[in-house]
C-alpha cells in the first residue's frame, strides 16, 4: 500500500496550515497527489429537498458568502505546498457539510487529514464522523502540535515549514482487534520509513494466547516481514481495587507517547452507535479529546 492520493480538510481554523504542511511532507515522501477541500457547510441533501427553492435570491446570497469563505480558507493551500516542492495538487470547494463531503471524497483517496475537534466550538465531530463513514485511514492533527514534533507550530497554532520529517518515532497501540489490525496495515507506509517503532500492549495476561507466545511475538513478527523493526512495551491498566482495572488506557497511551517522544500514534478506532455522543468508544474518544500529537486511526 502507498499513499498516492492525500485528501486534506482546509478551513479557517488557525491550525489548518498545520494540516496542509503535514500533507505536503507526506506527499513528498510518497510522491503523492494532494487534494485540498474546503466546504460551505450546507448539506448536499438540502438541494434534494423539494421545499427549498435553489433560485431564492436570499439562499443564493447566503451560499455565495459561504463559498467566498471557503475560498479564503483555500487561499494559502497551493502556495504552502508549492513552497515545500509539492507539484501535484488540486483544490476544491464542496457545497456540503464537512463530514459528509470529506467522507464521500475520501473514497477516492488513500489517506484523509483532518483537524482535532475544538471542544470550545459547536459543530460536527469531523474526525469521528469521517472515520465512521469514509472507510479510509484518517490522520488527525492536534489543535496545537509540539514544536519538536512533526511540524513547527507557534503558541497561536500557526504552522511553519522546516520541521523534521513526520513520523520519526511511531507508537502503535495493539490489542489484536480487527480495528487495530486495519490501522497497522494502513500505517505501513509510515511504519517502514520511521526511525523507531514502538508497539504497546496493555494487560496481555488477561487474554492468554491472543498476542502470541510470548505476548507481542506475533505482531512483531508480522511487522518484521514488512520490513518494520519494532520494540515492544507491555503495560498494565490502572487498577481500581484488587480485581477491577480502570479504563484510562487512552490516557496511558498518550503518556507513553510523550515519555518516549513519539510524534505519531497509530490505533484502531472503536464504536458502533451512530449518535454523535457515543459514535466512538471510550479509549478512542479519550485519545481524540486529549491528543497532543498526530493520530492515525482506522475503523
Amino acid at each position: 500500500m502507498a499513499y498516492k492520493t492525500i485528501l486534506v480538510h482546509v478551513d479557517e481554523a488557525p491550525h489548518s496550515a498545520a494540516r496542509i504542511l503535514l500533507a505536503g511532507e507526506l506527499a513528498l515522501q510518497e510522491g503523492a497527489h494532494v487534494v485540498g477541500v474546503a466546504t460551505t457547510g450546507v448539506s448536499r441533501f438540502l438541494y434534494q429537498n423539494e421545499t427549498v427553492d435553489e433560485h431564492d435570491p436570499n439562499l443564493a446570497r447566503h451560499l455565495d458568502i459561504l463559498r467566498e469563505r471557503a475560498g479564503r480558507a483555500l487561499a494559502e493551500f497551493a502556495p504552502r505546498l508549492q513552497a515545500l516542492g509539492v507539484q501535484s495538487l488540486e483544490q476544491r470547494i464542496l457545497d456540503d457539510d464537512a463530514s459528509a463531503g470529506l467522507s464521500l471524497m475520501a473514497r477516492h483517496a488513500d489517506l484523509v487529514i483532518v483537524g482535532q475537534l475544538d471542544a470550545r466550538q459547536r459543530g460536527p465531530d469531523v474526525p469521528a464522523e469521517v472515520l465512521a463513514a469514509s472507510g479510509k485511514p484518517v490522520l488527525v492533527v492536534p489543535l496545537s502540535a509540539r514544536p519538536s514534533g512533526t511540524i513547527a507550530v507557534t503558541r497561536d497554532g500557526i504552522a511553519s515549514s522546516g520541521g523534521p520529517a513526520p513520523a520519526r518515532h511511531i507508537l502503535a497501540a495493539w490489542n489484536a482487534s480487527r480495528e487495530a489490525g486495519r490501522a497497522l496495515q494502513d500505517a505501513l507506509p509510515l511504519l517502514r520509513r520511521a526511525e523507531r517503532v514502538t508497539v504497546a500492549i496493555f494487560d496481555a495476561e488477561t487474554r492468554p494466547g491472543v498476542f502470541g507466545e510470548p505476548p507481542g511475538a506475533d505482531i512483531l513478527a508480522w511487522l518484521a516481514r514488512h520490513g518494520v523493526s519494532a520494540h515492544l512495551v507491555l503495560g498494565q491498566g490502572e487498577r481500581q481495587g484488587l480485581l477491577k482495572r480502570g479504563s484510562d488506557i487512552g490516557g496511558q497511551l498518550l503518556a507513553l507517547a510523550a515519555e518516549r517522544d513519539c510524534d505519531l500514534l497509530v490505533m484502531g478506532a472503536y464504536g458502533h452507535s451512530r449518535l454523535r455522543e457515543t459514535l466512538l468508544g471510550g479509549v478512542t474518544r479519550s485519545v481524540l479529546d486529549a491528543m497532543t500529537l498526530p493520530l492515525l486511526m482506522s475503523h
